[in-house]
């Protein structure tokens, strides 16, 4: 029960809104575009609660990195269970050109100032499908090409959430009440130790082509001359 979670909770730009190049090419649109909790995340966030719930960890804690908005986001995992918040303050320019090894640092920071047991992450790499904590350990079923591995390891650990390890639960109207009150520190990178500087550069960011309607064809023969002419074989 001593186990402390740390959950990253992103906020991005809601999955049913559709995406807008901005026209100079230099990144999305994104003033007065609805924004939300990354979905996976959101998976992280009840993963994390479930854990509590069943008395395996004692505490849930939501970080998000970026502007005030973020907040808004820290709160909606507030919402759902988390006990208390941390945004890690980053806008203007840096927030534009903030990546992912600049995040991960910032994490790997906090956790270690928290001296957090495990945490947990929307989907990157681990794909977990079902979590169980037994003690200083961790067992993570994860999906692979072809099946389900099972792994045990010791904590602190990092896992990141598949689609199915859970669905998360609404934030009932009680619940966003109570969120409203629970604690939300704010400290920046520089605090942490950690140096925002990018060592990516984005050239240009275009929308994907437009695919091409489809042919129907009546026979195999069609089919193959169709492939022929389009230089497919």
């Amino acid at each position: 029960m001593a186990a402390r979670v740390l959950v990253g909770v992103k906020r991005v730009i809601d999955y049913a809104v559709k995406i807008r190049v901005k026209p100079d090419n230099t990144g999305v649109v994104t003033d007065g575009v609805k924004h939300s909790m990354n979905p996976f995340c959101e998976i992280a966030v009840e993963e994390a609660v479930r854990l509590k719930e069943k008395k395996l960890v004692k505490e849930v804690v939501a970080v998000s990195c970026g502007p005030q908005q973020v907040q808004e986001t820290i709160r909606t995992a507030l919402a759902m269970g988390a006990d208390r918040g941390i945004h890690v303050e980053v806008s203007g320019k840096d927030y534009d050109t903030l990546g992912p090894l600049q995040v991960s640092k910032i994490l790997a920071a906090l956790a270690k100032k928290e001296e957090a047991s495990l945490v947990i992450l929307g989907k990157q790499g681990t794909f977990a499908s079902e979590v169980t904590i037994d003690g200083d350990k961790i067992k993570v079923i994860r999906e692979i090409d072809g099946g389900l591995e099972t792994i045990k390891i010791n904590m602190p650990a990092v896992v990141t959430a598949d689609l199915r390890l859970n669905t998360p639960r609404y934030a009932t109207l009680p619940n966003i009440m109570k969120a409203k009150k629970k604690k939300i520190a704010s400290v920046k990178p520089g605090e942490l130790g950690v140096d925002l500087t990018s060592r990516l550069e984005v050239l240009r960011v275009e929308e994907p082509a437009q695919r091409q309607a489809g042919v129907k064809v009546e026979t195999v023969e069609d089919l193959v001359g169709k492939l022929k002419e389009a230089g497919r074989i």
